[in-house]
């Protein structure tokens, strides 16, 4: 497999690869910059960290910035873009005011226009309480943010993250898919997808088998006959001694894992269990 070095997509996309590539970044952070073909006014999606050759690498391909939109709140997308849009004279829109600048929000059914560009926004929570899906229908792609990575799957990380809205995105892109035509996935982290669709059926699928194994563990430890009855053992509590806790779980659905990642399959366990509590 090759390395992913971002690069230009479609007729519309240019990826800027941030240089902070780690275990929960893959490579680094995607920025995209968007732009009709005939336009010289750019879209950034996701400056992302902070780091001046990283900043410089964006401002190389984007022109006049006309906007800047976040995915989400996460650091490593968003700590350079009110800094960078102040420095283009322009706003940041977010769904979380917090991270906005200037008095333009973001949310689901909103179009962006931009110099022929445009991009349609798609309200996808799960990953985090405010993530957004961005549909460009001049090349039939989404942007995913971290919703849908390009490599592996995301961390759905209780509190913020909630396992039921965001199975609700993953089948709402996956329907849109099919009712626009979308056939690729510009994701957050990690190299384009081709398959948009292939890939949103087997993020459904690893997430309901994911979940089926955390209900069996979640039994199995607690030596009861029914999930229901083995609830009543769980206890979310740190280092409560309980028989039945999320780092049980771990122990056990993730031992294929490097445990060097157990602490974020941790937090996927615990918005798993949550969802189950709730059924």
């Amino acid at each position: 497999m090759s390395a992913w070095v971002g690069g230009t997509f479609g007729s519309t996309a240019t990826c800027v690869l941030a240089p902070n590539a780690n275990i929960m970044t893959l490579d680094g952070t995607n920025t995209w910059v968007l732009r009709d073909p005939d336009s010289s006014r750019s879209v950034v999606v996701d400056p992302g960290p902070d780091i001046d050759s990283h900043v410089a690498a964006i401002e190389a391909v984007a022109g006049d910035v006309a906007a800047v939109l976040l995915t989400h709140h996460h650091f490593d997308h968003s700590e350079v873009a009110k800094a960078f849009a102040e420095r283009h004279g322009c706003g940041v829109r977010a769904l979380d005011p917090g991270y906005r600048l200037g008095t333009e929000g973001l949310g689901d059914g909103d179009v962006v226009s931009v110099g022929g560009l445009e991009v349609h926004v798609v309200g996808t929570p799960g990953h985090t309480a405010d993530s957004l899906s961005f549909v460009v229908p001049a090349d039939g792609a989404v942007l995913t943010g971290d919703t849908v990575l390009g490599r592996g799957t995301t961390v759905v990380a209780h509190p913020d993250g909630q396992l039921g809205a965001y199975l609700g995105s993953l089948e709402r892109l996956h329907a849109l898919c099919g009712e626009q035509g979308i056939t690729t996935v510009w994701p957050g982290h990690g190299p384009v997808i081709e398959d948009a669709q292939g890939a949103l059926t087997y993020y459904l699928a690893h997430r309901q088998e994911r979940l089926a194994q955390v209900e069996e563990a979640v039994v199995s430890l607690a030596e009861r006959a029914t999930l229901t009855d083995a609830l009543t053992e769980l206890d979310l509590a740190p280092g409560s001694g309980a028989t039945v806790t999320p780092r049980s779980v771990v122990e056990r659905v993730y031992a294929d894992v490097d445990p060097v990642l157990w602490g974020a399959a941790e937090l996927s366990v615990r918005a798993q269990l949550a969802y189950l509590a709730e059924r």
